[in-house]
């Protein structure tokens, strides 16, 4: 029979990031939300962050809570006073420690939010909204230089979303109400926002209708020529959609083979892994399903090869965060609960004590070999609630 205080005494394991030997993550493990390590395979969490240091929910932040980068040995931490939710960029060193203001404090009258982040370069991408005027700048940081380089500034968001693999070019979008984005291009070359697609509020006459395209999860296509994303433009349900920098004003429908799901739903986000590989991740009624497929730039065609969350072991829950490591090519993602539950390995001592199997929070690794037919799923860490104690039990694959 299951305790009721052991359905509450669940444990938050959050946005888990893999680098190298080490699992990072956010947790409530102290009470409140902190950031801690742990070694590969399993280990006891460590805190990172001074006991007085509480991180905000990252269901409830714009953007990222924090970024692992090996190369200068940081974990850049986004960081508020007391829970006021205005969010500073501070590091820390990789082992833990007292946060430091980034950038020299240069975002003390801000608050911030923290894009994606290159851990080869270093170089990362930041939304300031100012706090005395209505006004959000975007930004290029460099941690290793400890440089910034502005990129645009607007009060409609200005937001950073889709990065060429150089950093020369960033796409920045602003938004007016859901589902109406324009798009602006930045170059390095040129070092000012241009616009792309789309008309911006100044330029719309009163009453103008406008179509609505959602546009969201940019990425740019393996040839970087152009752009693949999320759209509403061809299905309420969402689907993708291909812009050509040769032809920025037409959008063009991306094909879909290899969906293995069925029921009422819609697309949820769209993310490049490498090369021409990306995961596109859906919602179902009410549950996540993920996959990883290749995309065709020339046909304007994704198929879908693997199905990485949505049967079996890894069915009828939501998706809390998806990471991609560059460096081991593998993904890795934390999921909620599990309706068929695993057989756990556990020592004489353990199985002398009640037991009750019930998973918190599950984090899964996929990881493909040579051939594009094999595959390997492997759960990185499970933590289980049992009475009177919370064990760390390895499942038996």
């Amino acid at each position: 029979m299951f305790q009721i205080e052991s359905l509450l005494s669940g444990r938050l394991f959050l946005r888990p990031q893999l680098v190298g030997d080490r699992l990072f993550f956010l947790s409530n493990l102290s009470g409140h939300i902190s950031l801690y390590a742990m070694d590969y395979g399993g280990s006891v969490p460590e805190p990172l962050l001074p006991a007085n240091i509480a991180l905000q929910n990252p269901h409830l932040i714009d953007g990222y809570s924090f970024r692992v980068m090996p190369k200068i040995g940081k974990i850049l931490v986004m960081v508020d006073k007391d829970g006021d939710e205005n969010y500073q960029p501070m590091l820390i060193p990789i082992e833990g420690g007292f946060p430091e203001p980034a950038f020299n404090n240069f975002f003390a009258n801000c608050r911030v939010h923290l894009g994606e982040c290159d851990p080869e370069t270093n170089f990362i991408y930041l939304g300031a909204e100012s706090r005395r005027e209505q006004l959000i700048t975007s930004y290029q940081g460099n941690l290793e230089t400890n440089t910034l380089v502005k990129l645009g500034e607007s009060a409609w968001g200005a937001s950073p979303d889709g990065i060429s693999s150089d950093h020369n070019l960033v796409i920045l979008v602003d938004g007016y109400s859901i589902g109406d984005t324009v798009l602006y291009l930045w170059t390095k070359e040129h070092s000012e926002m241009r616009l792309l697609y789309g008309i911006p509020f100044e330029n719309r006459s009163q009453g103008q209708s406008i179509e609505l395209n959602a546009i969201s999860s940019i990425h740019f296509n393996p040839s970087q020529t152009g752009l693949i994303f999320v759209t509403a433009l061809f299905s309420d349900a969402l689907g993708l959609g291909a812009l050509d920098f040769a032809n920025p004003s037409t959008i063009r429908p991306v094909t879909i083979s290899g969906i293995r799901h069925r029921g009422n739903g819609e697309m949820v986000a769209l993310r490049h892994t490498i090369a021409n590989r990306y995961t596109v991740e859906y919602n179902i009624d009410g549950c996540s399903w993920l996959y990883e497929g290749e995309y065709d730039e020339d046909k304007a065609e994704m198929v879908l090869q693997h199905m990485i969350c949505g049967d079996n072991w890894l069915s009828n829950g939501v998706l809390e965060a998806v990471e991609y490591d560059k460096a081991g090519d593998r993904l890795h993602w934390p999921f909620p609960p599990l309706p068929h539950r695993p057989k756990y390995t556990r020592s004489k001592e353990q199985n002398a004590r009640p037991f009750c199997a019930i998973p918190a929070n599950v984090s899964w690794e996929f990881q493909r070999s040579c051939s594009p037919q094999a595959k390997m799923l492997r759960l990185l860490l499970t933590m289980v609630l049992a009475s009177p104690l919370d064990y760390i039990c390895q499942p038996r694959l």
